[in-house]
């Protein structure tokens, strides 16, 4: 396999930030290709990348017809890549810029050692910065508690959007197991890896608030991961008897 880096962005009517995203992963990190995977956003974010890309030759775009959620987005963009058998290493993250292009470099390094390298918030030397909700603060740190119960996974932050990936642990998952979305979506893939006996190793990060935008994360995203978890890990435990 190759060692060529590919960065997938999930994207959902963020038209003020992805051509600023765009050019700043290449000038960080100039041989890597990125992939914007758009969920038909109304504001037309699918279509400026996509007219970006004509200038762009590392930028390609992946259109999805509707928007039903981060996991299928990112299966989706991984089935893809596969098939192009061309990449060592897979990048994960948001648009928003709450994930900082400059720590990628880092991801990639861990992730040669490792298996898969989260961006973590809740490691020693991670932080979020920015003006959190306290809500959403509680909410955030009670999630990670509540994963690391429930699936095993002795990492700080379960649900971090922001990973690297070698490729060899996308080719080992079966991406028809994986049925949760949102923030669930992110655990379920740590589960996988774990479970397909994978290395995971955390990476300390600034989180930022997004700056433009809004933010996609509502009490419907929560509540589907604290109930599917449990029935994640059921449905292995009794797989098993």
């Amino acid at each position: 396999m190759k060692n060529r880096a590919v960065v997938v962005i999930p994207t959902y009517n963020e038209k003020d930030n992805i051509l600023r995203l765009v050019d700043e992963i290449s000038g960080i990190v100039p041989g890597a290709d990125i992939l914007v995977v758009d969920d038909n956003s109304p504001d037309g974010t699918g279509d400026i990348a996509e007219s970006a890309s004509k200038t762009r030759p590392n930028l390609s775009v992946l259109h999805r017809c509707r928007k039903d959620g981060l996991g299928p987005a990112y299966i989706e963009a991984f089935r893809h890549l596969l098939k192009k058998n061309k990449y060592g290493y897979v990048v994960q993250m948001d648009a928003d810029f709450s994930h900082s292009p400059k720590d990628i470099p880092r991801l990639i390094d861990a992730a040669a050692d490792c298996d898969v390298a989260v961006g973590s918030r809740y490691t020693k030397g991670g932080a979020v910065t920015g003006k959190w909700h306290v809500a959403r603060k509680c909410i955030s740190q009670f999630g990670n508690v509540y994963a690391r119960l429930v699936t095993g996974l002795g990492i700080g932050d379960c649900t971090a959007g922001f990973k690297c990936y070698n490729a060899r642990v996308l080719e080992k998952i079966d991406f028809n197991r994986i049925f949760l979305n949102g923030y669930g979506f992110q655990i379920q893939m740590l589960y996988e890896s774990k479970r397909n006996d994978f290395r995971i190793c955390e990476i300390p990060i600034f989180f930022n608030e997004r700056a433009k935008g809004k933010s996609k994360m509502d009490i419907t995203i929560v509540w589907e991961a604290f109930i599917s978890l449990l029935l994640m890990r059921a449905r292995d435990l009794f797989s098993k008897k």
